[in-house]
């Protein structure tokens, strides 16, 4: 693997990477890419989840060589809708500047694709997890903060809410989806997800499970915590977290994906929050 350094928001830096290196398929998985963030830097993630894929489409349509491109799409594109599960054909409607950003990237593979005859694929991703994830992210987010409980670091974990459901897979299992699309024969929209749908409650439940802690959930509103047999509370709820608007729920229909390109989710939710809460406690046990 070599590396080099570059900017979506720089077409020059990034039509000399491509030029240098020749490439036969380009992953696009660059973005600003937390919903809550991108609240406050709309700008920047405007610049560069949309704009930066306007870049790299108009130098693969001026390569003499043929270039697959795939985009990192995402099932907030979708909003709230009351139809579920969702899938390539449901209606777009983000919540978010990030949303919308990913959905103007989105339209442009599509007509860049049909413009100019250019192998670029969408993958619609629902939220794809692993130990990786970053810690500012929901589930990461969880799991640092009740392995910090956990071993003595910290007194408890605040979050924005409980109730938010999402379809969550695993990382690996999507990366392999990912390549899948590109060696597809032709450039196609997909949907990748469970067709399972949690709550940020059933995340935190598998934790604790693993733990073999036995927790309960008091109190309403913002005043609802989550409390273990001796009333200690280890996560509560601070609408400081809370998003100016925010997406209930997502479901996502894979079958497409299914038949086409013959991939389907390995990872359940509970094999998930082990992995991820045997890694955290891992390594907050070293700090």
């Amino acid at each position: 693997m070599f590396i080099f350094y570059g900017d979506l928001t720089d077409y020059s830096s990034l039509q000399n990477i491509i030029n240098k290196t020749q490439p036969d398929e380009i992953y696009n998985l660059g973005a600003q890419s937390h919903v809550q963030i991108s609240f406050e830097i709309p700008e920047y993630t405007t610049q560069v989840n949309a704009l930066g894929t306007l870049n790299l489409l108009n130098i693969i349509k001026n390569c003499k060589k043929k270039i697959k491109f795939y985009q990192a799409s995402t099932s907030e594109m979708f909003g709230n809708q009351n139809k579920m599960p969702l899938n390539e054909n449901s209606k777009m409607d983000p919540a978010s500047p990030y949303g919308v950003a990913k959905l103007y990237a989105y339209n442009i593979v599509r007509n860049y694709r049909e413009s100019y005859n250019i192998f670029a694929a969408n993958g619609i991703l629902f939220n794809h997890e692993s130990p990786l994830r970053g810690e500012n992210f929901i589930t990461r987010k969880i799991t640092i903060g009740i392995s910090e409980i956990f071993h003595g670091h910290k007194k408890n974990l605040e979050i924005g809410n409980f109730y938010s459901k999402r379809d969550w897979g695993h990382a690996k299992d999507y990366a392999e989806a990912i390549w899948r699309i590109l060696q597809h024969k032709k450039p196609l929209d997909l949907v990748i997800a469970t067709n399972k749908s949690y709550s940020i409650k059933d995340f935190i439940k598998e934790c604790f499970k693993f733990l073999k802690i036995n927790i309960r959930f008091v109190g309403k509103g913002l005043n609802e915590r989550v409390v273990d047999k001796n009333g200690k509370t280890w996560i509560k709820i601070n609408k400081k977290f809370k998003r100016p608007k925010d997406i209930n729920i997502l479901l996502g229909n894979p079958s497409l994906a299914k038949k086409v390109i013959k991939w389907k989710n390995k990872t359940s939710l509970k094999e998930l929050a082990i992995e991820m809460m045997k890694e955290d406690l891992r390594k907050v046990s070293l700090k």
